[in-house]
């Protein structure tokens, strides 16, 4: 295979992955998007194996002796990541996103310590240039920070280790900040040594001692964010393993590393800034803490506080529903873990054949990942017409005669129209504007910012608690 159309392919390959990042921007176009995705990744993968067979010519060695690898990494690799595929259930989809991110980072890490060992493996000058040691500077710290990160995100997004590091409540400590920019410091201060440094021999001791400081600062950079920024936190990941993907790419001279690593990390930033604004928090403000402290003296202060809230069943809720002209649904995290859109997605069709119209409201920040939400309802083959996302909604709320909450907090949460909240200014589903209110909780515990929800509490919210998969159930039953 000739260089000229290794590089066509490689240039054919990011193209479909341009239009794969096109079509996932929208639920109606995401099969699309997918498919060009899996297209543009065997383009890719094949024409590696092309790039093999070439560098195994030029070294004067068997093509057998490189590919073994290869293809023993892609069926290892391509089974296990099939298998988890398979298994995977919705609730855990966040984990699963962590986890490919640390894959991705320590990837990365492994090739640049491989191409610091043997430089000419990768067809690169022996001694290693300056500019190849600050790629591979740049790639290795960024990379590392991704693995650890991206290890204790998925410890906080699971929720169920025992270990300090891994609740999903904020750690912190005093001087934390100062020491995260000290380790920072020598940590650049380390790659510059590493890159400057002469002789034929790489200078390892600098390189490893700043390996090492990554892998430490990207645990102290997650542990103070709490669950309610995880949602930044996962597209915050994201983007990092792209762009330590396109730090190797540099390094090794692989145009389709350098695209697809860049579409990545760029996306990836452009979606974190999004989360962002949803939350209204800026991007080094969830880097510096999560919500912090405030917030968990807040959710204390009102978990002592016994207040009374107006109850009902399931038989009235859905009286309620059937004999209103509008209703609206707030999904959240709560419906993804009972696993309850199939039967959301019954209940929404018999109150549609009652005449009652019916939109879903989704907040970008809701469930534990970007996109949560939309994923869960199109799991469910929910028409795309009935969900609406949240600047599309929230001027219809004043209107509606019902609006069902379904395990969502937060995000309908009225203090972020108080001053001095710890989510003051967060935009928000303005559920509180609907002439009848419906929450289904498994209890009065507040959500992922710690915070109580004076939503419950109005004369307008009735309460029903129970598991959100039984509770819809019986709405079911009792609207027909």
């Amino acid at each position: 295979m000739s260089m000229d159309l290794i590089t066509l392919l490689y240039l054919v390959a990011s193209v479909c992955f341009i239009q794969a990042l096109k079509g996932l921007s929208h639920p109606t176009s995401s099969i699309r998007g997918n498919l060009f995705g899996m297209v543009g990744m065997a383009i890719a993968a094949l024409t590696t194996v092309g790039l093999i067979s070439k560098m195994a010519i030029l070294a004067n060695v068997s093509f057998m002796d490189g590919i073994a690898y290869v293809l023993g990494g892609l069926v290892v690799g391509g089974g296990i990541g099939a298998y988890m595929a398979k298994k995977v259930e919705m609730t855990k989809m966040p984990e699963l996103v962590a986890f490919m991110h640390s894959m991705i980072g320590l990837a990365a890490v492994c090739i640049a310590v491989a191409a610091v060992s043997e430089p000419a493996a990768f067809g690169i000058a022996v001694p290693l240039p300056i500019g190849n040691r600050f790629e591979l500077f740049i790639g290795t710290f960024v990379g590392a920070i991704t693995f650890s990160g991206s290890v204790i995100a998925f410890g906080k997004l699971s929720g169920k280790y025992k270990f300090r590091l891994f609740q999903g409540t904020p750690v912190s400590f005093k001087g934390q900040h100062l020491l995260n920019l000290v380790l920072a410091l020598l940590m650049v201060g380390c790659g510059v040594v590493f890159a400057f440094a002469g002789g034929n021999e790489p200078a390892w001791t600098p390189f490893l001692l700043m390996l090492a400081i990554a892998f430490i600062l990207g645990v102290l950079i997650i542990i103070p964010i709490g669950g309610a920024d995880m949602p930044v936190v996962v597209s915050m990941l994201n983007s990092y393993s792209g762009w330590a993907a396109a730090g190797i790419g540099f390094s090794l001279n692989n145009s389709m590393l350098i695209v697809a690593g860049s579409l990545v990390g760029s996306s990836g930033a452009i979606l974190s800034y999004i989360m962002c604004k949803a939350m209204n928090r800026s991007f080094f403000n969830v880097i510096l803490g999560g919500f912090g402290g405030d917030a968990g003296s807040a959710a204390a202060a009102g978990s002592q506080a016994q207040r009374p809230v107006k109850s009902g069943s399931a038989d009235d809720a859905a009286f309620l529903m059937g004999n209103a002209e509008t209703v609206i649904i707030v999904p959240g995290y709560g419906l993804a873990v009972a696993r309850a859109q199939h039967s959301l997605k019954e209940l929404t069709e018999k109150l549609i054949h009652k005449g009652v119209s019916v939109k879903y409201a989704i907040h970008p920040v809701a469930g534990r990942m970007p996109g949560h939400m939309n994923v869960l309802l199109a799991e469910a083959e929910v028409p795309y017409d009935q969900v609406f996302e949240m600047e599309d909604i929230n001027g219809e709320f004043a209107q509606a005669d019902v609006v069902l909450i379904l395990g969502a907090n937060d995000v309908v949460n009225p203090a972020a129209r108080t001053p001095g909240s710890p989510i003051f200014g967060m935009p928000i589903l303005e559920a509180y504007k609907a002439k009848t209110v419906i929450v289904n909780k498994r209890s009065m515990a507040s959500g992922y910012a710690g915070l109580d929800n004076e939503l419950f509490y109005m004369d307008k919210t009735m309460m029903v608690f129970g598991d959100a998969k039984k509770v819809i159930e019986d709405m079911v039953k009792a609207v027909e």
